[in-house]
C-alpha cells in the first residue's frame, strides 16, 4: 500500500473512533441565540417553536421549503432569489433518515470514498515568485443533452475553491460533475503544495491571502475572456475566496459566488478549537501532507515543532508566524488573512449556504456575523436546519441539495442582471424620446417601480470590460 493510502486508513481509523465518540456525546440541544432547536426526531418541520429558530435573524421572513431561512438585507435581487428559493424543489426535504445527523453527514462527506470522478485535465500555473498552483480542469464525462449556461453559447467557467486543507471531497467532485452537466466550465484551484502540485519554492500560501488567487483568475479570464466567471468555495476554503472579493472589488471579474459551510470568523474559529475528533483529524490531515516537504521547508519553518503541534491553532502559529526568517505575532497575522477585514468592498453578489447544527463551525450566533447580511446587499445567507458541515446530503442516491440551490442561483443571477440590462436600456431609450418632445403635465408623473418598497440599490456586473 501506497504512503498515501496507509495515511488516509489510519485519518480513517481515527475519525471512525470519534464518531463513536460523538454518537456517545452528541447533544439534544442547539443552542441559537436566545432559542433552542429542539431534537430532529419527533419533529415536524412545520411546527412553530423548531421553524421558528432563525426569525430574530431574518427579519420575520416566511419560511423556505425544508425549514431554511434567507437572512439578507432587502433589495431587488433579494426578492429576487427569494422567490426563485420558494420555488424551488432541491429545498424540499424527505422523511428523515439515519443521515439526518450533523455528524454522520460531516464524516460521510470527509471520510467515504470519493469513488469515480470526473476527468481531469491539469495545468501548472508558474506564479511571478515562480512558484506553482495547479488548475485542474473537469473534462469529462460529458452527458448527452449539455446545457449552455449564457445566450451566447460560451459555457460559463465556474472556479471551484476546495477547503484550506487541501482535502479534494466527494462532495467537490459530486458539485463538478453536476456543474458539467448543467452546462458549466468547472476548474479547480490547488494551492501551492496541496493536491499534488509541487512546491517548488519554501513558501506556503497563508489562510486568507489571495495574491495566487488573483493570478490564476487573471490566467482563467485570458483563456476564456468572454465567458461568465462564477466562483464556488468549500468550508475554510471560504476564507481565500472572500478575501479575494474584498481586495478586488469591482475588479474580480466573477459574476456571482457562494460559500458552503463558510468559515467566517477565522480567529476566534482556530481560538475556540474544535470537537476532539474533527481537530486531531484536520490536523493530522495537515502534518501527513507536509511531511514531504519536511526538507523544503526546513529552512524557514521549525518542522519538529510543527509535527509536534496539539492544535490547529498552533499548527498555523507555527507554520506563518513563528518563521525563521521573518516571525509575526498572532494579531498581525489575522491582520492581513481575516476574510472579512475589506469585506465592504466586496461588489459580487454572495450566497452563503449553511447549516444551525454545523459541528465544525459551531452554532450559528456565535460563528455567524448575522449583521453582515443585514447591511451588505452583496451577501446573502441561507441557513438550514440540517446539513452538517459541507454535508446537506439527501435521502436519494443524488448529489448534496446545497450544489442545486448554487446552480439555481447562479442561474437566477444571470437572469437578474439580464432584465437589469434590459431595463437601463429601455430606460435610456424612453429618456431619450422623451427629451425631443415637449413634457406635458401627463409625462411629468413621476413612475412607481414595483419594487418601490424596497431600497434603492444600483447592481454592477463586477468584471471590468
Amino acid at each position: 500500500m501506497s504512503p498515501w493510502g496507509v495515511a488516509f486508513a489510519l485519518l480513517a481509523a481515527l475519525v471512525l473512533l470519534g464518531l463513536m465518540t460523538l454518537w456517545l456525546w452528541r447533544p439534544r440541544r442547539c443552542a441559537v441565540g436566545a432559542r433552542t432547536l429542539p431534537e430532529a426526531q419527533g419533529q415536524d418541520d412545520t411546527e412553530v417553536e423548531d421553524g421558528d429558530i432563525v426569525d430574530h435573524m431574518s427579519n420575520r421572513r416566511e419560511p423556505l421549503p425544508g425549514g431554511c431561512r434567507l437572512i439578507c438585507k432587502p433589495s431587488a435581487l433579494a426578492q429576487c432569489l427569494l422567490r426563485a428559493l420558494r420555488r424551488s424543489a432541491a429545498l424540499e426535504t424527505g422523511p428523515r433518515s439515519w443521515l439526518s445527523g450533523p455528524h454522520l453527514q460531516t464524516l460521510c462527506h470527509f471520510v467515504l470514498p470519493v469513488g469515480p470522478g470526473p476527468e481531469l485535465a491539469r495545468e501548472y500555473l508558474q506564479l511571478t515568485d515562480d512558484g506553482l498552483v495547479a488548475l485542474d480542469w473537469v473534462v469529462g464525462p460529458c452527458a448527452r443533452g449539455r446545457r449552455v449556461t449564457n445566450a451566447g453559447g460560451l459555457p460559463a467557467v465556474l472556479l471551484v475553491i476546495p477547503n484550506a486543507w487541501g482535502h479534494l471531497t466527494r462532495n467537490v467532485l459530486g458539485l463538478c460533475l453536476l456543474a458539467l452537466e448543467r452546462g458549466y466550465y468547472p476548474v479547480i484551484f490547488h494551492r501551492r503544495g496541496h493536491h499534488g502540485c509541487p512546491l517548488v519554492s519554501p513558501r506556503l500560501q497563508p489562510f486568507g491571502d489571495p495574491s495566487d488567487l488573483k493570478e490564476a483568475v487573471t490566467y482563467i479570464r485570458f483563456r476564456h475572456p468572454t465567458a461568465p466567471l462564477f466562483a464556488v468555495s468549500e468550508g475554510s476554503g471560504s476564507a481565500l475566496l472572500l478575501s479575494y472579493l474584498g481586495e478586488c472589488g469591482s475588479s474580480s471579474y466573477v459574476t456571482g459566488a457562494a460559500c458552503i459551510s463558510p468559515v467566517l470568523r477565522c480567529r476566534e474559529w482556530f481560538e475556540a478549537g474544535l470537537p476532539w475528533a474533527y481537530e486531531r483529524g484536520f490536523l493530522l490531515q495537515q502534518k501527513i501532507a507536509l511531511s514531504r516537504y519536511t526538507t523544503a521547508l526546513e529552512d524557514t519553518v521549525d518542522m519538529d515543532k510543527l509535527f509536534k503541534s496539539r492544535s490547529l491553532r498552533e499548527f498555523e502559529e507555527t507554520l506563518f508566524c513563528h518563521t525563521k526568517n521573518f516571525p509575526i505575532s498572532w494579531d498581525t497575522y489575522w491582520d492581513h488573512n481575516d476574510p472579512l477585514r475589506d469585506v465592504d468592498e466586496a461588489a459580487v453578489p454572495v450566497l452563503c449556504i449553511c447549516s444551525a447544527d454545523d459541528p465544525v463551525c459551531g452554532p450559528p450566533d456565535h460563528t455567524l456575523p448575522t449583521e453582515l447580511f443585514h447591511s451588505n446587499p452583496y451577501f446573502f445567507l441561507l441557513l438550514s436546519r440540517h446539513g452538517g458541515h459541507c454535508g446537506f446530503l439527501r435521502q436519494e442516491p443524488m448529489p448534496a441539495w446545497s450544489h442545486e440551490v448554487i446552480l439555481e442561483y447562479f442561474r437566477d443571477l444571470t437572469e437578474f442582471f439580464r432584465a437589469e440590462e434590459r431595463m437601463k436600456g429601455l430606460s435610456r431609450r424612453r429618456a431619450s424620446f422623451l427629451g425631443g418632445r415637449r413634457r406635458w403635465g401627463s409625462l411629468q408623473k413621476r413612475e412607481v417601480s414595483p419594487s418601490s418598497n424596497l431600497e434603492i440599490f444600483s447592481w454592477k456586473r463586477s468584471y471590468t470590460r
